[in-house]
């Protein structure tokens, strides 16, 4: 049973480190050469947990091969247009102008059917309000309406609209985040008076609590605390 465990902890972590190396794009996209990876990594990463006879190294190495090549593939598809395009293909426009492209969705196998529910996943119930419907290379269908059925922004109503920056916390489960604490320049003097102010507390009683550029906040206690 130890032999088991030990196992599992080998393959678990040498491939969380992997996914790691290979960054986050990956972990948010999946193109084609990542799902080849994701698929044979599945199975490779099987055999040893399931047959303590099959040595480490037969599921070690060519796991770590696999995930070599994906980083060398991705490093050069950013060097060359051309590679990029033949691993991963081009958009296409399965909508343009209102018009629904029959072409490439034939070529992408793509039903009426299916657009008619990405279109709806995305809120549009109407096909004739969609200026564009793009199908992107990891298979996301992005729908850009007509201008006229886009939503005003407040530049085109001349609304002058306060930018306060991105929220950060500062406390999280009452802990401190003293890295965004000082981003945001304040202290932890600031932020107890700030807490006290409010009627929290001390930082321990607060689950989450954040903080924008102009001093804006959020502030939630945790349950069954005062």
């Amino acid at each position: 049973m130890a032999i088991v465990i030990l196992r599992t902890a080998i393959i678990y972590f040498t491939l969380l480190a992997a996914m790691r190396i290979m960054g986050k794009r990956q972990l948010g996209e999946m193109e084609l050469s990542e799902f080849v990876v994701a698929s044979l990594i599945a199975d490779l990463a099987s055999h040893p947990l399931q047959d303590v006879g099959i040595p480490m190294t037969n599921g070690l190495v060519p796991i770590l091969t696999l995930f070599c090549f994906e980083i060398l593939i991705a490093g050069l598809s950013m060097k060359s247009i051309r590679l990029r395009t033949l691993l991963f293909g081009r958009p296409s426009i399965l909508v343009r102008r209102g018009v629904i492209d029959q072409r490439e969705m034939r070529s992408n196998r793509f039903t009426a059917d299916e657009l008619m529910q990405e279109l709806r996943n995305q809120g549009m119930f109407d096909l004739s309000r969609v200026e564009y419907a793009i199908l992107e290379t990891d298979g996301q269908l992005n729908v850009i309406p007509y201008p006229a059925e886009q939503p005003p922004t407040a530049a085109q109503l001349g609304v002058a609209v306060p930018d306060g920056g991105c929220p950060l916390i500062v406390i999280s489960e009452g802990r401190v985040i003293g890295k965004n604490l000082r981003a945001l320049g304040r202290s932890d003097a600031w932020l107890r008076e700030e807490l006290q102010k409010t009627g929290h507390g001390e930082p321990q009683d607060i689950y989450l609590m954040t903080v924008n550029q102009s001093g804006q906040q959020y502030i939630a206690g945790k349950e069954g605390r005062a």
